[in-house]
């Protein structure tokens, strides 16, 4: 029998490029509402938690709820701006990959439930993964809500799963439900801070995922 049955993978970073459109309307959100500059290269090692935690880390001398406030008002007031980032380009084949080999796909993402299905949509990806689960919907990233919740949902025991992501973020959320993590070095966070958050293996991409679970199974 396979080691891992269920593979659940983060999104930003680690299946779709969108790392550079995160920051960029991060900025521009910042801008229009008279909130200090913030540096590309400190909004962009924040992609991955949870809204609170980005703007206490960002702004740890205003008030988080009211940021927050204002950038809800700000929201729905120029609406969300529609996605034009890609998947990375070998993810579809190894998704195809890993689904005929018989894994089981889910999500844990820190994107909204909003723009996680509006993504999905735009790839073409919903039926790859059988479960998901957004950071507004449960307790963001680093918590192990999110992977808890996959975890009940699939009845699947945390040795036989695999967390897969590009932040330390992911890494610690796996670790905290007793779950192995992989690491991808396309997204966020270099290899060093991955294998320093607990990451068993680090790739550098999506691409080499199913060789990597086949030796594992062989060596099983």
């Amino acid at each position: 029998m396979k080691r891992y049955e269920l593979l659940v993978f983060d999104w930003d970073g680690t299946l779709m490029d969108s790392a550079g459109e995160i920051v960029a309307a991060m900025q521009n959100a910042i801008q229009e509402i008279g909130l200090p500059e913030r540096s590309p290269d400190r909004m962009r090692e924040l992609i991955g938690l949870g809204l609170d935690d980005v703007l206490a880390r960002l702004f740890p001398e205003l008030d988080t709820q009211r940021v927050r406030a204002r950038l809800h008002a700000y929201r729905a007031r120029y609406g969300m701006k529609r996605s034009a980032a890609e998947l990375f380009p070998p993810v579809r084949g190894a998704l195809d990959t890993l689904k005929a080999r018989g894994f089981t796909m889910a999500v844990a993402t820190g994107k909204s439930r909003r723009g996680l299905d509006s993504a999905l949509r735009s790839t073409g990806t919903e039926g790859y993964f059988r479960w998901t689960r957004c950071a507004d919907e449960s307790t963001p990233k680093p918590a192990p809500d999110m992977l808890e919740e996959i975890l009940l949902w699939s009845a699947t025991v945390p040795e036989n799963a695999l967390m897969i992501g590009d932040t330390e973020y992911d890494v610690a959320m796996a670790r905290a439900a007793g779950v192995d993590a992989i690491g991808v070095g396309c997204g966020v966070h270099d290899a060093q801070r991955l294998r320093r958050a607990g990451a068993i293996e680090v790739l550098d991409s999506v691409e080499t995922l199913p060789e990597w679970l086949a030796c594992e199974r062989r060596s099983a």
